[in-house]
């Protein structure tokens, strides 16, 4: 059960931070948004083949900020650099301990200076740190406030923003129509002002599912007219909602690991520990099971997002990240699932003898870090990380990390499911690990699946 107990204590009742978290009862993580408004395969489609619209309003954590010593006292934790950021403009904000290992990432936009003109967005994992650091700095008089509104599943009452992403090759013609004109020229990661509906309406350019498209915010009581404005001008462009099932699977061909395990076990974060609530940080599933706890930490090279590291100030962990610059171990790919593995594993729930974990369509996570043991040759040599189908591409996916000898196109095995069994509910209290081979490939890795994989099958 999820108690209000700090996670320090948890672990001194569990014994260790892995005991602890392969074992918590964390209920699998629902989008509060309707499941499939048709079905989940044609909404998945959508988004390659014509145009889809998700709202985002419900389903992400949200912390605004403000205050004059906000910036630096984020250039303090973060490797993101901070000489440019301006409003108008969006960054994709990490965080590292001080072995350069990851906490978490989050888009953070800069709307504008007002009292609550910056807002970080994303799953609460890099939101509960950049939190505690904001209400020490707070607590020791520094000119910094924040304001913390959970997901639509913990939080009473509406958003302050509703959120609506538009994607697909016929973006731009629904776009078109809803503005009378050309679409604005916004560069990616900038925040245009448009009008939709006669609304003011802000535009993030950026692509959530590997596509181009913008998302739309503004304030919540507008959100039933910019809507239905999107849906009209969609309507003659084979325009479809999506809803919760296919939504998750975004970051599969997106290329973005939504979870990553946060480095929050060593004695730079004991305070933390001792502020965060154990049911905030999660469990593990999967077949990866190291009693050591280090064995589960990724470096922001390892996941691909070295992009967002500048070493043009000091920050928590500098020394050690420009160490794992220097001599990157692993790096992030995305593995295509053998078909006739993946049948097996759902045919062994219709055959008599114990099956297979359990394998979900269209996403298969029963953690809120799914960490399987990626193997070549019997050697380990990565972590695989989310999972599921992807209907336009008919594949089964994963992404993972691996070490930067395993070369693309080459052949490895993830190993699905546990052994031995933990206790948490979300598993399959009967089951057998099975091998599941898989090909190497680039993330996002839709022109190599097409190109190359299909090619030779």
């Amino acid at each position: 059960m999820m108690t209000s107990e700090s996670l320090a204590l948890a672990i001194a009742r569990a014994g260790s931070p892995v005991q602890l978290l392969r074992n918590q009862d964390w209920p699998a993580f629902t989008f509060p948004v309707a499941p499939e408004f048709t079905n989940w395969r044609d909404e998945q489609r959508a988004w390659n083949t014509s145009v889809a619209l998700m709202d985002q309003s419900h389903h992400m954590t949200q912390l605004f900020l403000g205050g004059a010593d906000l910036i630096p006292i984020l250039q303090g934790i973060s490797p993101n650099t901070f000489a440019t950021f301006r409003p108008g403009v969006a960054k994709q904000l990490i965080s590292v301990n001080q072995d350069g290992y990851l906490i978490g990432d989050g888009i953070l936009f800069y709307n504008s200076d007002d009292r609550e003109g910056l807002v970080l967005i994303g799953h609460h994992l890099l939101i509960d740190w950049v939190r505690f650091t904001a209400e020490r700095a707070e607590a020791a008089g520094r000119d910094v406030h924040h304001r913390l509104e959970a997901n639509s599943n913990m939080r009473q009452g509406p958003p302050t923003f509703y959120r609506y992403e538009l994607q697909g090759p016929r973006a731009n013609e629904v776009m078109q129509k809803v503005f009378g004109g050309p679409v604005p020229e916004v560069r990616f990661f900038h925040i245009g002002d448009v009008q939709i509906a006669g609304r003011p309406v802000k535009a993030l350019r950026h692509g959530m599912a590997g596509q181009p498209g913008f998302e739309f915010f503004g304030p919540w009581e507008d959100n039933a007219v910019v809507l239905d404005a999107l849906l009209d001008a969609g309507a003659e462009f084979g325009i479809r909602r999506v809803g919760a099932k296919a939504y998750s699977v975004t970051p599969l061909e997106a290329g973005w690991v939504p979870t990553p395990f946060p480095a929050i076990f060593d004695d730079d974060f004991a305070e933390y520990r001792e502020w965060l609530p154990a049911a905030r940080a999660g469990s593990i599933g999967g077949s990866l099971s190291s009693a050591d706890i280090h064995d589960y930490y990724m470096t922001p090279y390892d996941l691909g997002l070295g992009k967002s590291v500048r070493f043009d100030h000091d920050f928590h962990g500098r020394a050690a990240l420009e160490h794992h610059a220097e001599n990157q171990r692993r790096r992030k790919v995305t593995l295509l699932w053998n078909a006739e593995d993946v049948a097996a594993v759902v045919r062994s729930q219709l055959e008599p003898g114990v099956p297979a974990k359990f394998l979900e369509f269209p996403k298969a996570r029963y953690g809120l870090f799914q960490m399987d043991q990626v193997l070549q040759d019997d050697r380990l040599v990565g972590i695989s990380t989310d999972a599921g189908y992807v209907a336009f591409d008919q594949l089964y996916t994963s992404l993972a990390t691996v070490d930067t000898d395993v070369a693309e196109g080459s052949q490895v095995e993830v190993l699905w499911g546990e052994d031995p069994i933990s206790s948490k509910p979300q598993v399959d209290a009967a089951h057998r690990q099975v091998r599941i081979r898989a090909t190497v490939a680039p993330a996002p890795y839709h022109d190599y699946a097409r190109t190359v994989y299909r090619a030779n099958d």
